[in-house]
């Protein structure tokens, strides 16, 4: 059951995927920072809106790619909890893109069978703006294709405060803890850990993504910018993930740990 009422109850039933989905070497979720609109832009001779708009259009191409290859859960890290500190005129570009583009992309991620998902802090979002995130969930909600979490207002270290406040106000005893009931409290409820984050942009750090989830998950750093990620720079992360041996702790393995 989920902790956050802005989500649906959702238990991220993992829809039928390729004919290669068996095979441990595809990953189940797979998260991605996007980074490097502003840059695109730049490279461009374009102002950052530009690159911002050009990285939202991305979406739905990088979406049915992943779900071509039958990946099952994929999250977008769109907004962080600290973009907020950029200047306001590109937050306010920003904000006004996403309030343009939710309704025309989830029309179409919704006919392709998309199932979406917020995760984040809606709080401080233009009341309006958070009305088309929540019908988004609902209009998508029973969709049985890849679901996509959209990470927006979204930070690591913000999502487990929250989390430990919704267990102290449930009163939660010290002794009940343990991780299995933590990770109810989080926005990923019910959600598979990610398997492999890919960064574009050609940075090295987790930048407060999916801090929790994200323990034991492969990474690939590309140097191709959001807007510009295709088929093939998808295909040369999946193929580095399936060539790489998991450890989780101490053995080399190629399942997962749970046995899921």
């Amino acid at each position: 059951m989920s902790h956050n009422s802005d989500l649906p109850n959702a238990e991220y039933s993992l829809p039928a995927s390729g004919a290669d989905a068996g095979v441990d070497s595809i990953p189940r979720h797979v998260a991605i920072i996007m980074d490097g609109n502003g840059r695109w832009a730049e490279r461009q001779g374009l102002p950052r809106k530009a690159g911002h708009r050009r990285g939202v259009s991305n979406i739905r191409q990088v979406v049915e790619l992943l779900a071509q290859r039958g990946i099952r859960v994929v999250t977008l890290y769109a907004f962080s909890t600290e973009n907020w500190r950029r200047p306001n005129d590109e937050v306010d570009s920003l904000m006004a893109i996403l309030a343009e583009e939710i309704e025309p992309q989830t029309r179409e991620l919704h006919k392709a069978g998309v199932r979406l998902v917020h995760l984040g802090d809606m709080n401080p979002l233009d009341p309006a703006l958070q009305d088309a995130i929540r019908q988004a969930q609902a209009i998508t909600e029973h969709n049985a294709g890849i679901t996509v979490n959209i990470a927006f207002n979204y930070g690591g270290r913000d999502e487990i405060l929250q989390a430990v406040r919704r267990m102290l106000a449930d009163g939660v005893l010290p002794d009940d803890v343990d991780e299995s009931l933590f990770a109810r409290y989080l926005y990923t409820d019910g959600c598979p850990d990610p398997d492999l984050i890919i960064r574009t942009g050609g940075e090295q750090r987790l930048s407060n993504f999916l801090i929790w989830q994200a323990a034991y998950s492969e990474y690939y750093h590309t140097p191709a910018l959001w807007p510009d990620l295709d088929a093939a720079e998808l295909d040369r992360a999946l193929s580095a993930y399936g060539q790489r041996q998991r450890r989780f702790g101490s053995l080399a393995v190629q399942d997962h740990p749970s046995g899921a």
